[in-house]
C-alpha cells in the first residue's frame, strides 16, 4: 500500500510539516536543499500526527506496534565500570604521580620502596592506624613506639606503613582505595614466597636425611590456608581482620581467603623490614607453630635406607628454628650459606671426583654458566676448597634419581631442585615488583607464573645445550632418548637445582645473575641469528 499526493504547484515550506516518526513503509523524499528541480513534487508517506489518524488506520497500528516492540524489547548490557577504558595520563601528570609517590623515596631499599603505597595515605588510613596499629603490634611482639622515628637508613621506619597495608584485605572497608588496594595485594605477592624459602631452608637443615616430599607435606600442614585460622586466632588478631564478626562461626569461604591474604602479607611485610631471622620469630614464637605436631607429619611411606654420612653438623640432633634464625657463617667460610649447602651436597660426594663426568662435561658446564666466580679471598686455598666443592655441587645437579638413588638417596639433584625452586620464585618475585611499580598483585602474580612455567625453565637449559650433560641410567637413557616428553621434567629439575646450587654458594645475587643474564628469563636478551 503506498500513499502519495501529488502536488502540482511550488508548496510553500510552511504548509508542510513533518513529525519525528515515518511511515515503515519505503519513502523516498525527492528534495534538494538549495532548489527545486520540478514543478510536480511527489511525496510519499507524508506522517501525519498519529492522534488526527482514524481509529482503524494502518499507519496506526504499525506505529503502535513499533512502540511497543520498543518498550519491551530486551535491554543492551552495559559493560561493567571497570571495563569502561579511561583516557589515558599526559605525560606531564603522570610523572607527577610517580614522582610525589612514596614508591620512589627510599633509594636505599628499591625492593622495600616499590612496595610502598602508590600515594600518601589519607586521614581515614590514619584513623585506622590509631585505632588498631598498636594492637597489632603489641600482638606481634613489636615496640609500641611510631617506626617513623627511626633513622632513614633503617628499613624498619616504614613498617608501620606496610603492618597497615597488610592487615587491609580485599573484603575490608578500605579495600577500594587503589593505592590500599595494591599495595596490600603486592604485600600477598611477595609473602607467600618469602614463606615458602623460610620452610624450605629450615626444614633442609632440620631433616637432612629426608627427601622433599616429605617436607612438602609438612610445609603444606603448617601454612596451607585450612589451617591459617588458627594461627591468626593463637597470636590474637582476628579481631583486626574480621572487626564485625566472630571468625568462628563464619564458613569456610568467607574465613579462610582474608586470613590467608593477611597471613601472607604479613610476612612481606616483615621481611622487607627486619629481614629472615624475624619471619621465623613471628613464625614459631608468636603464631606458635610446632613442626612435631601429630597433624604436621608426612603420611608414612617406604623409606629407602640411608647408608651414608650427613655433615657434622647435622648428626645427631635437631637444629631448632632459633639455630635457624641466628646462624651467621663464619668470615672465612667457603659458601655465602655453608650450613645450607652441607645440607644438599652430601660429603660422599667426594667419591666422584676424577671421574668421567669430572673431566669431560664439568668444564663446559662451567663454562657456560661462567663459573668459577672471581671472589677475593684472604687464603688461596679457600678459593681452591670451593671450586672443588662447586664442581660436585655441579655433578650432583646433573644426577638423574635414576641413577644412584635406590641405593644412595640422597645422590641425586632433589634436595638442591627444592631450594632451587623457592629461590627462583622470591628472585623472579622481587624483581617484578621492582620493575612495575604501578601493577596490582594479582596481575604480577599471572605474570610470575607465565615465566616460571616449567616448561620454560627446561627450555632454558636446553638453549644452552646442557640437557647432554645429565647423567642418566641406562635403562632410562634408552627411554628418554627418543621421547622428549619424559626427558623435559629431568631438564627443568636440573634448571632449578643450579639455581638453588648458586644461592648456597655464592648467594641469592648469584642465583638472579643466573636467570636474567645467563638463562634470560625474561626473554629480553637479542637472540643469536
Amino acid at each position: 500500500m503506498e500513499l502519495s499526493s501529488c502536488l502540482t504547484c511550488r508548496p510553500k515550506f510552511s504548509d508542510i510539516s513533518f513529525s519525528s516518526s515515518f511511515s515503515p513503509f519505503p519513502h523516498q523524499t525527492q528534495l534538494q536543499s538549495s532548489k527545486f528541480k520540478s514543478q510536480n513534487l511527489r511525496i510519499f508517506a507524508v506522517a501525519v500526527d498519529p492522534q488526527e489518524l482514524p481509529r482503524n488506520s494502518p499507519q496506526r497500528l504499525l506505529k503502535e506496534l513499533s512502540e511497543r516492540k520498543r518498550a519491551t524489547g530486551p535491554k543492551k548490557k552495559v559493560p561493567p565500570k571497570r571495563f569502561i577504558l579511561k583516557p589515558p595520563l599526559d605525560d606531564k601528570k603522570l610523572a607527577e604521580r610517580f614522582l610525589n609517590s612514596p614508591q620512589l623515596s627510599l633509594k636505599q631499599f628499591p625492593l622495600l620502596s616499590s612496595c610502598l603505597p602508590s600515594s600518601r595515605l589519607n586521614n581515614a588510613d590514619k584513623t585506622w592506624m590509631d585505632e588498631y596499629l598498636l594492637e597489632a603490634k603489641q600482638a606481634l611482639g613489636y615496640p609500641l613506639e611510631p617506626s617513623d622515628q627511626l633513622g632513614d637508613d633503617n628499613p624498619a621506619k616504614q613498617f608501620d606503613t606496610l603492618l597497615y597495608l597488610a592487615f587491609q584485605h580485599p573484603s575490608c572497608e578500605r579495600a577500594n582505595a587503589r593505592h590500599v588496594k595494591s599495595g596490600h595485594s603486592r604485600l600477598l605477592f611477595l609473602g607467600q614466597y618469602v614463606l615458602e624459602l623460610a620452610f624450605a631452608e629450615y626444614y633442609l637443615q632440620r631433616y637432612p636425611r629426608e627427601s622433599p616430599g616429605p617436607m612438602r607435606e609438612r610445609v603444606f600442614a603448617l601454612i596451607g590456608k585450612r589451617n591459617l585460622p588458627k594461627w591468626i586466632k593463637a597470636a590474637s588478631l582476628q579481631n583486626l581482620i574480621f572487626p564485625y564478626d566472630d571468625m568462628d562461626k563464619l564458613i569456610r569461604k568467607e574465613r579462610e581467603p582474608p586470613v590467608k591474604s593477611v597471613f601472607w602479607a604479613l610476612f612481606g611485610a616483615i621481611y622487607l623490614c627486619f629481614g629472615m631471622p624475624e619471619v621465623y620469630r613471628v613464625l614459631f614464637e608468636v603464631f606458635g607453630m610446632d613442626p612435631e605436631a601429630e597433624d604436621c607429619q608426612p603420611r608414612l611411606r617406604r623409606q629407602l635406607e640411608d647408608v651414608d654420612y650427613v655433615s657434622v653438623e647435622f648428626d645427631g640432633q635437631k637444629l631448632s628454628w632459633q639455630d635457624v634464625a641466628t646462624y651467621k657463617p663464619p668470615e672465612d667460610a667457603l659458601f655465602a650459606h655453608p650450613r645450607l649447602f652441607r645440607a644438599c651436597v652430601p660429603p660422599g660426594m667426594h667419591r666422584f671426583r676424577g671421574n668421567v663426568w669430572d673431566y669431560d662435561s664439568k668444564p663446559q658446564v662451567m663454562q657456560a654458566l661462567g663459573y668459577p666466580l672471581a671472589m677475593s679471598d684472604r687464603i688461596p686455598e679457600i678459593t681452591e676448597a670451593r671450586n672443588i666443592e662447586l664442581g660436585l655441587g655441579l655433578q650432583l645437579c646433573f644426577l638423574h634419581p635414576s641413577k644412584y638413588k635406590f641405593e644412595h638417596p640422597r645422590f641425586c639433584y632433589e634436595r638442591l631442585e627444592y631450594v632451587g625452586q623457592k629461590i627462583q620464585d622470591l628472585v623472579m618475585a622481587e624483581r617484578l615488583l621492582m620493575k612495575h611499580l604501578d601493577a596490582p598483585g594479582k596481575w604480577l602474580q599471572e605474570r610470575h607464573r607465565r615465566l616460571l612455567m616449567n616448561k620454560f625453565c627446561g627450555k632454558s637449559l636446553r638453549a644452552k645445550r646442557l640437557h647432554e650433560f645429565i647423567i642418566y641410567s641406562e635403562q632410562v637413557q634408552d627411554a628418554f632418548e627418543h621421547n622428549r616428553r619424559l626427558r623435559n621434567p629431568a631438564t627443568t629439575a636440573v634448571q632449578q637445582a643450579i639455581h638453588g646450587l648458586a644461592y648456597t654458594v655464592y648467594g641469592k645475587a648469584e642465583a638472579r645473575r643466573l636467570m636474567f643474564e645467563v638463562f634470560d628469563f625474561e626473554q629480553i636478551q637479542p637472540k643469536p641469528v
